[in-house]
């Protein structure tokens, strides 16, 4: 049986943003996008989590990114 996982805000912006890196997802995309990358099970303590944390479905990923550093090319 697989038990779902707990997330938490820190985590879900970790996560938003290796997928930012790794170009899967764009930082203007709706936070709802990051659907696709979490598994189903756990999908409605994600949402909870960015719910309690005053974030909607519809923000943008960039949003989750605003302590993100910028590394020079």
């Amino acid at each position: 049986m697989k038990t779902t996982v707990k997330y938490d805000i820190e985590v879900i912006k970790e996560e938003a943003l290796k997928l930012v890196k790794k170009r899967l997802v764009n930082r203007q995309q709706s936070i709802y996008t990051l659907c696709k990358y979490i598994p189903h099970r756990d999908w409605l303590n994600f949402e909870l989590e960015l719910e309690k944390n005053e974030f909607l479905l519809r923000d943008r990923i960039i949003d989750l990114l605003s302590h993100e550093s910028w590394e020079n090319d």
